[in-house]
């Protein structure tokens, strides 16, 4: 009896964009969990795009990849059509676009919509959890400070984030916005989880835009940017999503921060990790500091998630940098 009660809970779920930093991750707990996993990717025939998910546990029997694309109408129907659970996380995250309409906004926004397009036709659906961002959340006309604390009640405002050419931010907060009035129009289950800056191991063999910045920190750069990000380990986003799919009760809004803090920190407490790497030791601008701010935790607790120090994500992120051979120290 016990048996059959543990084999109902495995589902058939798919992963869009799976090859991706979060994603992979996303994929590896899914089958350790013992769910059949469908991943789309632009380019299932690129080896840099799957082998790393051919080789995690489980794989071989309940990993199945397809082709899609986001711009494509149409192109996740036949994956989602008998899925459970779809996690969206799809989406491209990189600095300087040349044209954000086409290289951030369209496959964001688009995007997002034709994997829900898809959704809203497949009678097999139950939840879509989408892969959102803090970005998604901070940008608003309430200045920060280290005494806000700041939670899913707060939605970015796309106005300013035009104003600021902040074309990630746009992207994310288009898309998530999107997103609710889509499920709502169309009685989609929706969650979404809303992580800042994502560290920690990487799956994938190339470099994804965070571990860039920490990269950037520890190989000789002579300024550090004048930011405050939130931070967040992968591993605990990955657990975020796999719960919002696997626990009923789980709804609206996730944010995801263990900690915010100013790149003149991060720095120093790289120094004390790794007193041989070369940290910046200057900003690269004489403005003041951009303030810091806290981010409720309740909310990602009630998950059952206990969110990872920022140290140690910071040391498994150079670990890893430095087992795959991006940096040797």
């Amino acid at each position: 009896m016990e048996m059959e009660k543990t084999e109902e809970k495995k589902k058939v779920v798919c992963v869009t964009g799976a090859g991706g930093f979060i994603a992979s991750w996303i994929v590896k707990l899914l089958l350790q969990r013992g769910h059949t996993v469908r991943g789309t990717l632009r380019d299932p025939a690129d080896p840099k795009k799957i082998e790393h998910l051919r080789a995690l546990d489980g794989s071989a029997d309940r990993l199945h990849l397809f082709k899609a694309d986001l711009l494509e109408e149409g192109s996740f129907d036949a994956v989602v059509d008998g899925c459970e659970c779809v996690f969206h996380t799809a989406s491209p995250f990189y600095n300087n676009p040349k044209d954000p309409q086409i290289e951030l906004i369209d496959p964001a926004v688009k995007g997002t919509l034709n994997v829900l397009a898809s959704c809203k036709k497949a009678s097999s659906l139950k939840r879509v959890v989408l892969t959102s961002s803090m970005a998604a959340v901070v940008f608003t006309e309430n200045p920060l400070s280290p005494e806000v604390v700041v939670d899913d009640t707060s939605f970015s405002i796309p106005e300013l984030c035009e104003k600021a050419k902040e074309w990630y931010v746009l992207s994310k907060t288009l898309a998530e916005q999107a997103a609710w009035k889509f499920s709502k129009d169309n009685g989609i289950d929706l969650v979404t989880i809303n992580p800042a800056m994502v560290i920690g191991p990487l799956l994938q063999p190339t470099l994804n835009t965070s571990a860039q910045l920490v990269l950037y920190l520890i190989s000789g750069s002579p300024v550090y940017l004048n930011y405050s990000f939130g931070w967040v380990n992968v591993k605990d986003v990955a657990l975020a999503h796999v719960l919002a799919c696997e626990v009923p009760s789980a709804s609206g809004r996730y944010c995801m921060v263990d900690r915010v803090i100013h790149f003149s920190e991060i720095v120093k407490i790289i120094h004390e990790m790794y007193p041989s790497l070369p940290v910046p030791d200057k900003c690269a601008d004489d403005q003041p500091f951009a303030p810091t701010y806290q981010v409720s935790r309740d909310k990602v607790k009630s998950l059952g998630i206990e969110l990872t120090p920022f140290e140690t994500s910071l040391k498994e992120t150079i670990e890893c940098l430095k087992d795959k051979s991006f940096i040797s120290f």
